[in-house]
Protein backbone atom coordinates (compact mmCIF):
# COMPACT_ATOMS: atom_id res chain seq x y z
CA UNK A 1 0.00 0.00 0.00
CA UNK A 2 1.46 3.38 -1.00
CA UNK A 3 2.06 6.05 1.62
CA UNK A 4 -0.56 8.77 1.93
CA UNK A 5 0.33 12.19 0.52
CA UNK A 6 0.08 14.72 3.36
CA UNK A 7 1.50 17.87 1.74
CA UNK A 8 3.22 19.29 -1.33
CA UNK A 9 6.55 20.94 -2.08
CA UNK A 10 7.32 23.42 -4.87
CA UNK A 11 10.93 24.30 -5.71
CA UNK A 12 12.22 27.19 -7.83
CA UNK A 13 15.71 28.63 -8.29
CA UNK A 14 16.32 32.16 -7.04
CA UNK A 15 19.02 34.68 -6.27
CA UNK A 16 20.30 35.74 -2.87
CA UNK A 17 18.63 39.14 -3.24
CA UNK A 18 15.29 37.45 -3.89
CA UNK A 19 15.84 35.09 -0.94
CA UNK A 20 16.60 38.01 1.39
CA UNK A 21 13.47 39.83 0.24
CA UNK A 22 11.36 36.74 0.93
CA UNK A 23 12.94 36.18 4.36
CA UNK A 24 12.44 39.82 5.31
CA UNK A 25 8.80 40.06 4.22
CA UNK A 26 6.12 39.65 6.89
CA UNK A 27 3.01 40.21 4.78
CA UNK A 28 3.22 37.72 1.89
CA UNK A 29 -0.33 36.59 1.06
CA UNK A 30 0.72 33.05 0.18
CA UNK A 31 -0.72 30.05 1.99
CA UNK A 32 2.58 28.18 2.20
CA UNK A 33 5.68 27.87 4.34
CA UNK A 34 8.59 29.43 2.44
CA UNK A 35 12.24 28.44 2.91
CA UNK A 36 15.28 29.76 1.07
CA UNK A 37 18.60 27.96 0.84
CA UNK A 38 22.06 28.84 -0.45
CA UNK A 39 22.94 26.08 -2.94
CA UNK A 40 26.49 27.19 -3.78
CA UNK A 41 28.45 29.01 -1.08
CA UNK A 42 29.13 32.68 -1.88
CA UNK A 43 27.35 32.46 -5.25
CA UNK A 44 24.65 35.12 -5.15
CA UNK A 45 22.89 33.59 -8.17
CA UNK A 46 22.60 30.03 -6.84
CA UNK A 47 19.88 30.01 -4.23
CA UNK A 48 16.66 27.99 -3.98
CA UNK A 49 13.10 28.65 -2.86
CA UNK A 50 11.14 25.73 -1.39
CA UNK A 51 7.44 26.23 -0.65
CA UNK A 52 5.49 23.72 1.46
CA UNK A 53 1.70 23.59 1.44
CA UNK A 54 -1.17 21.33 2.48
CA UNK A 55 -2.91 21.10 -0.91
CA UNK A 56 -1.67 20.40 -4.42
CA UNK A 57 -0.61 23.77 -5.87
CA UNK A 58 -2.87 25.21 -8.54
CA UNK A 59 -1.94 27.64 -11.32
CA UNK A 60 -2.60 30.65 -9.09
CA UNK A 61 -0.26 29.35 -6.38
CA UNK A 62 2.49 28.62 -8.90
CA UNK A 63 2.09 32.09 -10.40
CA UNK A 64 2.36 33.67 -6.94
CA UNK A 65 5.57 31.76 -6.22
CA UNK A 66 7.02 32.69 -9.59
CA UNK A 67 6.28 36.34 -8.83
CA UNK A 68 8.56 36.12 -5.77
CA UNK A 69 11.52 35.00 -7.88
CA UNK A 70 11.57 36.89 -11.23
CA UNK A 71 14.96 35.38 -12.02
CA UNK A 72 13.20 32.01 -12.46
CA UNK A 73 10.96 33.35 -15.23
CA UNK A 74 10.53 30.65 -17.83
CA UNK A 75 11.72 27.90 -15.48
CA UNK A 76 9.28 25.12 -14.67
CA UNK A 77 8.85 24.59 -10.91
CA UNK A 78 9.53 21.18 -9.43
CA UNK A 79 6.30 20.01 -7.77
CA UNK A 80 6.52 17.05 -5.38
CA UNK A 81 3.93 15.27 -3.23
CA UNK A 82 5.18 14.54 0.28
CA UNK A 83 4.31 11.81 2.76
CA UNK A 84 5.04 11.71 6.48
CA UNK A 85 8.04 9.49 5.70
CA UNK A 86 9.35 12.11 3.26
CA UNK A 87 9.17 14.78 5.98
CA UNK A 88 11.13 12.67 8.45
CA UNK A 89 13.83 11.91 5.87
CA UNK A 90 14.15 15.54 4.77
CA UNK A 91 14.19 16.92 8.29
CA UNK A 92 17.11 14.77 9.43
CA UNK A 93 19.19 14.60 6.24
CA UNK A 94 22.47 16.46 6.49
CA UNK A 95 21.89 17.86 9.97
CA UNK A 96 25.28 17.07 11.44
CA UNK A 97 25.81 17.92 15.12
CA UNK A 98 26.74 21.53 15.82
CA UNK A 99 28.99 22.78 18.60
CA UNK A 100 28.71 26.21 20.17
CA UNK A 101 30.65 26.88 23.35
CA UNK A 102 29.82 24.15 25.84
CA UNK A 103 26.78 22.98 23.84
CA UNK A 104 26.35 20.24 21.27
CA UNK A 105 23.04 19.99 19.40
CA UNK A 106 22.22 16.86 17.42
CA UNK A 107 19.36 14.92 15.85
CA UNK A 108 18.36 11.29 16.39
CA UNK A 109 20.17 10.41 13.17
CA UNK A 110 23.48 11.73 14.56
CA UNK A 111 23.86 10.76 18.23
CA UNK A 112 26.81 12.24 20.15
CA UNK A 113 28.61 11.81 23.43
CA UNK A 114 28.03 14.61 25.92
CA UNK A 115 31.22 16.67 26.01
CA UNK A 116 33.09 16.86 29.31
CA UNK A 117 31.82 19.89 31.18
CA UNK A 118 29.26 20.55 28.47
CA UNK A 119 25.66 19.76 27.55
CA UNK A 120 24.22 17.88 24.59
CA UNK A 121 20.67 18.52 23.38
CA UNK A 122 18.69 16.19 21.13
CA UNK A 123 16.55 18.40 18.88
CA UNK A 124 14.96 16.70 15.89
CA UNK A 125 13.83 18.87 13.00
CA UNK A 126 10.09 18.97 12.61
CA UNK A 127 7.24 21.42 12.98
CA UNK A 128 9.08 24.17 14.84
CA UNK A 129 12.06 26.43 14.18
CA UNK A 130 15.22 26.17 16.27
CA UNK A 131 17.31 23.02 15.70
CA UNK A 132 20.45 25.10 16.13
CA UNK A 133 21.54 24.54 12.53
CA UNK A 134 20.54 28.02 11.37
CA UNK A 135 23.01 30.83 12.04
CA UNK A 136 20.50 32.78 14.11
CA UNK A 137 19.94 29.97 16.61
CA UNK A 138 23.57 28.82 16.79
CA UNK A 139 24.63 32.46 17.19
CA UNK A 140 22.23 32.86 20.10
CA UNK A 141 23.69 29.74 21.72
CA UNK A 142 27.18 31.18 21.36
CA UNK A 143 26.08 34.52 22.81
CA UNK A 144 24.41 32.90 25.82
CA UNK A 145 27.51 30.79 26.44
CA UNK A 146 29.66 33.93 26.21
CA UNK A 147 27.48 35.70 28.77
CA UNK A 148 28.01 32.83 31.20
CA UNK A 149 31.77 32.83 30.58
CA UNK A 150 31.80 36.57 31.36
CA UNK A 151 30.14 35.82 34.69
CA UNK A 152 26.69 37.24 33.94
CA UNK A 153 23.94 36.11 36.30
CA UNK A 154 20.19 36.20 35.80
CA UNK A 155 17.20 35.55 38.03
CA UNK A 156 14.32 35.74 35.50
CA UNK A 157 14.72 34.71 31.87
CA UNK A 158 12.23 34.66 29.00
CA UNK A 159 12.61 33.19 25.51
CA UNK A 160 10.06 34.82 23.16
CA UNK A 161 9.23 32.74 20.07
CA UNK A 162 10.91 29.66 21.54
CA UNK A 163 10.31 27.28 18.58
CA UNK A 164 11.85 23.99 19.71
CA UNK A 165 12.78 25.32 23.15
CA UNK A 166 16.53 25.02 22.54
CA UNK A 167 17.52 28.50 23.73
CA UNK A 168 15.37 28.22 26.84
CA UNK A 169 17.02 24.85 27.58
CA UNK A 170 20.47 26.40 27.17
CA UNK A 171 19.51 29.23 29.54
CA UNK A 172 18.22 26.71 32.08
CA UNK A 173 21.57 24.87 31.93
CA UNK A 174 23.67 28.02 32.23
CA UNK A 175 21.64 29.61 35.04
CA UNK A 176 20.05 26.71 36.94
CA UNK A 177 18.74 28.91 39.74
CA UNK A 178 16.85 31.25 37.41
CA UNK A 179 13.13 31.17 36.65
CA UNK A 180 12.94 30.40 32.90
CA UNK A 181 9.88 31.02 30.72
CA UNK A 182 9.47 30.02 27.06
CA UNK A 183 6.66 31.39 24.88
CA UNK A 184 5.46 31.03 21.30
CA UNK A 185 2.47 32.24 19.34
CA UNK A 186 2.18 28.75 17.80
CA UNK A 187 0.63 26.05 20.06
CA UNK A 188 2.40 23.38 18.00
CA UNK A 189 5.76 24.93 18.83
CA UNK A 190 4.92 24.89 22.52
CA UNK A 191 3.91 21.22 22.24
CA UNK A 192 7.22 20.49 20.47
CA UNK A 193 9.10 22.30 23.23
CA UNK A 194 7.29 20.25 25.86
CA UNK A 195 8.28 17.02 24.06
CA UNK A 196 11.88 18.19 23.73
CA UNK A 197 11.95 18.99 27.45
CA UNK A 198 11.07 15.38 28.16
CA UNK A 199 13.62 13.98 25.68
CA UNK A 200 16.38 16.10 27.18
CA UNK A 201 15.31 15.84 30.81
CA UNK A 202 14.99 19.60 31.14
CA UNK A 203 12.93 20.69 34.13
CA UNK A 204 11.24 23.85 35.36
CA UNK A 205 10.77 25.80 32.14
CA UNK A 206 7.36 27.48 32.15
CA UNK A 207 5.62 27.19 28.75
CA UNK A 208 3.12 29.78 27.53
CA UNK A 209 1.20 30.10 24.25
CA UNK A 210 1.03 33.85 23.70
CA UNK A 211 0.96 36.51 20.98
CA UNK A 212 3.42 39.12 22.19
CA UNK A 213 4.22 39.83 25.84
CA UNK A 214 0.96 41.03 27.33
CA UNK A 215 -0.30 37.63 28.45
CA UNK A 216 -0.98 37.84 32.21
CA UNK A 217 1.30 34.87 32.90
CA UNK A 218 4.19 36.58 31.11
CA UNK A 219 3.64 39.83 32.99
CA UNK A 220 3.38 38.00 36.32
CA UNK A 221 6.69 36.23 35.71
CA UNK A 222 8.60 39.47 35.06
CA UNK A 223 10.37 41.72 35.00
CA UNK A 224 13.03 39.71 33.17
CA UNK A 225 16.73 40.44 33.40
CA UNK A 226 17.46 38.31 30.31
CA UNK A 227 15.15 38.53 27.30
CA UNK A 228 15.82 36.32 24.26
CA UNK A 229 13.85 36.86 21.05
CA UNK A 230 14.89 34.91 17.95
CA UNK A 231 12.03 35.90 15.66
CA UNK A 232 12.18 38.19 12.59
CA UNK A 233 13.21 41.81 12.11
CA UNK A 234 9.72 43.21 11.49
CA UNK A 235 8.15 41.75 14.63
CA UNK A 236 11.24 42.59 16.69
CA UNK A 237 10.90 46.25 15.70
CA UNK A 238 7.15 46.35 16.30
CA UNK A 239 7.51 44.63 19.67
CA UNK A 240 10.26 46.92 21.02
CA UNK A 241 7.90 48.74 23.42
CA UNK A 242 6.49 45.42 24.65
CA UNK A 243 9.93 43.93 25.23
CA UNK A 244 11.03 47.07 27.06
CA UNK A 245 7.90 46.83 29.20
CA UNK A 246 8.77 43.37 30.55
CA UNK A 247 12.53 43.95 30.85
CA UNK A 248 14.07 44.73 34.23
CA UNK A 249 16.21 47.88 34.48
CA UNK A 250 19.54 47.22 32.77
CA UNK A 251 18.34 43.87 31.41
CA UNK A 252 20.34 41.94 28.82
CA UNK A 253 18.37 41.57 25.58
CA UNK A 254 19.43 39.10 22.88
CA UNK A 255 17.72 39.63 19.51
CA UNK A 256 18.05 37.44 16.42
CA UNK A 257 16.28 36.39 13.25
CA UNK A 258 17.33 39.57 11.44
CA UNK A 259 19.42 40.02 8.32
CA UNK A 260 22.54 42.10 8.78
CA UNK A 261 21.10 44.86 6.59
CA UNK A 262 18.16 45.10 9.01
CA UNK A 263 20.26 45.39 12.18
CA UNK A 264 20.43 49.20 12.21
CA UNK A 265 16.64 49.54 12.19
CA UNK A 266 16.30 47.01 15.01
CA UNK A 267 18.94 48.80 17.10
CA UNK A 268 17.18 52.11 16.43
CA UNK A 269 13.81 50.74 17.58
CA UNK A 270 15.29 49.54 20.87
CA UNK A 271 17.34 52.70 21.35
CA UNK A 272 14.03 54.56 21.34
CA UNK A 273 13.15 52.44 24.39
CA UNK A 274 16.37 53.34 26.19
CA UNK A 275 18.38 50.24 25.21
CA UNK A 276 21.89 50.34 23.77
CA UNK A 277 23.87 47.83 21.76
CA UNK A 278 26.67 46.10 23.66
CA UNK A 279 27.69 43.44 21.15
CA UNK A 280 26.83 41.52 18.02
CA UNK A 281 27.66 38.25 16.29
CA UNK A 282 27.46 38.09 12.48
CA UNK A 283 26.75 34.69 10.93
CA UNK A 284 26.75 34.97 7.14
CA UNK A 285 23.85 37.25 6.23
CA UNK A 286 22.42 37.13 9.75
CA UNK A 287 23.20 39.22 12.83
CA UNK A 288 22.60 38.46 16.51
CA UNK A 289 22.37 41.56 18.69
CA UNK A 290 23.15 41.96 22.38
CA UNK A 291 21.61 45.00 24.04
CA UNK A 292 21.47 46.47 27.52
CA UNK A 293 18.03 47.70 28.48
CA UNK A 294 17.14 51.08 29.93
CA UNK A 295 18.51 51.86 33.37
CA UNK A 296 15.00 52.56 34.65
CA UNK A 297 11.83 50.54 34.15
CA UNK A 298 9.78 51.35 31.06
CA UNK A 299 5.96 51.40 31.13
CA UNK A 300 4.26 48.32 29.71
CA UNK A 301 3.07 48.92 26.16
CA UNK A 302 0.78 47.16 23.74
CA UNK A 303 1.74 46.55 20.13
CA UNK A 304 -0.63 46.81 17.18
CA UNK A 305 -0.98 43.18 16.05
CA UNK A 306 -1.29 44.30 12.42
CA UNK A 307 2.23 45.77 12.65
CA UNK A 308 3.73 42.87 14.52
CA UNK A 309 3.26 40.30 11.78
CA UNK A 310 3.58 36.57 12.25
CA UNK A 311 6.41 35.81 14.66
CA UNK A 312 5.73 32.10 14.96
CA UNK A 313 8.31 29.55 13.89
CA UNK A 314 9.48 30.21 10.37
CA UNK A 315 11.45 27.14 9.42
CA UNK A 316 15.00 28.41 9.86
Amino acid sequence: MSAEVTSWKVTLPCTRAEAEAIDAASDLAIDAVLMTTEEVEDDVERWRLDAYMDAEPDAAMLASLHALVPSASGRDPVVEPLTDADWVAMSQAGLEPIREGRFVVHTSAHPVETPEGGRAFLIDAGQAFGTGHHGTTSGCLAMLDRLAVEGAGFARIIDLGTGTGLLAFAARHLWPEAAVTATDIDPIAVDVTRENMAFNEVEEVALIVADGTRDPAIVAGGPYDLVIANILAGPLIAMAPEVAGIAAPGATIVLAGLLSNQAAKVVEAYAAQGARETGRDVRGDWTILRLQGAATARPAAATDASRRGDWATDGR
